[in-house]
């Protein structure tokens, strides 16, 4: 929902500016342009503005531009490095990655099943002892911080509040019950609601008969359970004691709340076995099972047509017959042709069962879901990785099992593959708005090597706030990509207007001072605009805060990136186009060069070659070259690098002989 809202309000507002920008904004710059010729006593502020930005921008800026072009290489490498260490941040974990986090709220439901075999006066007993719980923690609560967080309580016994405990439809109504609680608003209190559903679950002693108890936050947010895996490859019985194993290793973790599957023991089941007698009888358990299931549920005698439809006629026994001690009245006919008692020829053994099982493409498996704690999102990614590399591959090993990560890690990678691809059309895009618009394949590569750059100031912001990055993260970026481009598009459209009439050193100095102040401006707006929402301390705001973070501190870095990377790569795009043409010459040209042109037409063949033989030949044989122990393509990037300098090296050093020897 957030998702669509937010691109959708953005277009919208940005329709009506291009509107107000072609049909208003003319108008009143008339009006302003001649209210300007005269000076006013009002207007004092303004000029003395006017003024100290001209001369921090002439006296300051200049030169600084000056220096950047000088220095175009050192600083890009300067500028590849910052973005490194960033990137760093979050490959090392200092900056973490958390799908969804939903706002703080108050409610809380706690649901409980007893086992087959309970009665009501058991489930009462539990239900005593999580209002029990729930009592003292509210106390606890009020002698640490001052003030008791539970606003309301409600018990029930006969269902579930809230979410469900999964399974239990087919369980008694009395033998189900549930909790619900209120707390204060979450401003008026230091903690959240997944702190105290961990206490709570700590403090309440189970029940002997109780099968599930399960404590859940509310929350909003994209549906799915944080924690949920899905066990499939085995018996119901190897499913159902996988299943249980790894909610005991799940439970050892205080973050994890709400631990359930969906297989419950529901239902009591009749294993029936033939004893000697009956095998001596000639009775089999195929033809036994019939006959019983004919007494039970019985049979079709005949059918006949009822108008447009068809009826049919069913022997059954009276209802008065299925009582409990059924199996023990019952007799079935031998072979022989006399009677005997059931419970002559069959021994029975009562256990408990599955009512229902559930399969997805013919495969039958059983979920196990829990919430985590988004307080510390590095403890929830922490948890998240052990439960990934060490306690699923052990219950594999230990039952044979198969096991798959759903619910919001399921999404996540949803979602970010969508987010990927639709990044690639939106810079495709933009890549080809571009190059129509400055007629070069080349200059909307200039414009939009800022796009990456964006990411210093979106990592530092979340890293400086302690905010994880989330799905809101990745909308911001998106519309940070369009944003960022602006600076971009009005800095090199100047720089190529100035370059029409004097040299391009000085259009790219001219031209980047003369757009600092609607650069400036533009980065300004948007920046201070946000800056309520950055430092909003209500406990409903926070989710967004990752958006805001990335748009402030993106754009902020943006602006100054963009007055560095621009001026520099347009300089270095001058250098390699006069290389290109050097090039272009010597390869098309050989009469004029001799044998220079000869020695750069072997060095670009060389290098071809070189490019096939290594990352080429990685491509397509796969670890046939370099195998992973060796470095696959990392040691094939390596070798066509040092191959291509060594190439590189030897042409250069046998030209200069040439020309050297050349005579003048």
């Amino acid at each position: 929902m957030y998702k669509r809202q937010i691109p959708f309000t953005v277009i919208v507002v940005l329709a009506a500016s291009l509107v107000e920008c072609f049909l208003i904004l003319p108008h009143h710059m008339s009006l302003a342009l001649a209210h300007s010729s005269k000076e006013h006593w009002y207007d004092a502020p303004s000029r003395f503005v006017n003024r100290g930005f001209s001369w921090v921008r002439d006296t300051a800026f200049r030169p600084f531009t000056a220096a950047v072009i000088w220095a175009r290489y050192p600083v890009i490498a300067g500028l590849v490095l910052v973005l490194s260490t960033q990137v760093t941040l979050f490959i090392n974990g200092d900056v973490t990655w958390r799908f969804f986090s939903s706002p703080e709220r108050g409610s809380i439901s706690g649901n409980f099943a007893m086992a087959a075999g309970a009665d009501r006066d058991d489930t009462v007993a539990m239900m005593q002892e999580m209002q029990r719980a729930t009592e003292a923690l509210g106390q606890s609560y009020e002698e640490r911080y001052g003030t008791n967080p539970i606003d309301f309580v409600m018990a029930e016994i006969g269902g579930n509040a809230g979410r469900g405990i999964a399974g239990t439809d087919s369980k008694d109504a009395s033998l189900l019950g549930a909790i619900s609680i209120e707390l204060i608003d979450a401003d008026l209190r230091p903690y959240s609601s997944s702190a105290f559903v961990s206490e709570l679950q700590e403090m309440v002693v189970k029940h002997p008969l109780a099968e599930t108890i399960s404590f859940r936050r509310w929350g909003t947010g994209p549906g799915g359970d944080a924690l949920d895996v899905q066990i499939s490859g085995a018996n119901s019985e190897t499913l159902k004691a996988a299943a249980e194993e790894l909610k005991v290793v799940l439970a050892q973790f205080p973050e994890a709340s709400a631990l359930e599957d969906n297989l419950a023991y529901d239902k009591e089941e009749l294993i029936l076995q033939l004893t000697p007698q009956g095998q001596a009888l000639g009775f089999t358990i195929d033809a036994l099972g019939g006959t019983l299931r004919n007494r039970l549920g019985g049979i079709e005698a005949a059918s006949y047509p009822d108008g447009p439809r068809s009826a049919t006629i069913r022997v059954e026994l009276p209802a008065g017959e299925l009582t409990a001690d059924f199996l023990d009245r019952s007799l079935l006919r031998a072979d022989s042709g006399t009677y005997v008692p059931l419970a002559d020829i069959v021994s029975v053994e009562r256990r408990t069962g599955f009512s229902t099982i559930r399969r997805e493409n013919g495969v039958q498996l059983i979920s196990v879901t829990g919430d985590l704690s988004d307080d510390d999102a590095a403890r929830a990614t922490e948890i998240m990785e052990t439960v990934e590399t060490v306690i699923l591959p052990k219950i594999e090993a230990d039952f044979g099992v198969q096991t798959n990560l759903s619910g919001l890690s399921e999404q996540s990678d949803r979602f970010l593959g969508e987010a990927r691809n639709g990044l690639i059309l939106i810079l495709i895009g933009i890549y080809l708005t571009l190059a129509w618009i400055f007629s070069s394949w080349t200059r909307p590569l200039v414009v939009m090597a800022i796009i990456p750059f964006g990411l210093v100031g979106t990592i530092y912001g979340h890293y400086v706030w302690g905010v994880s990055m989330s799905i809101f993260t990745v909308v911001g970026l998106i519309g940070m990509v369009g944003i960022i481009i602006n600076d971009s598009i009005v800095l090199v459209t100047t720089v190529d207007e100035y370059a029409q009439e004097r040299g391009l050193i000085p259009a790219i100095i001219d031209g980047t001072a003369d757009r600092l102040r609607p650069v400036l401006l533009t980065t300004l707006t948007t920046v201070l605009g946000l800056m309520p929402l950055l430092y909003e301390g209500s406990s409903q705001a926070q989710f967004l805060k990752p958006t805001v973070i990335t748009l402030v501190y993106g754009l902020g870095f943006g602006m100054v990136l963009v007055l560095m990377i621009v001026p520099a790569l347009m300089a270095i795009q001058a250098d390699v186009g006069k290389q290109v043409v050097a090039v272009r010459r010597a390869l098309y040209q050989p009469r004029k060069t001799g044998l220079v042109g000869v020695m750069t037409t072997i060095g670009a063949l060389g290098i071809a070659g070189l490019f096939a033989a290594t990352i080429g030949a990685q491509i397509v044989l796969g670890d046939a070259l370099f195998g992973p122990e060796q470095g696959g393509v990392v040691m094939s990037a390596a070798t066509f690098m040092l191959g291509s300098a060594a190439l590189l090296t030897a042409v250069f050093a046998v030209a200069g002989l040439i020309r050297l020897r050349r005579p003048a």
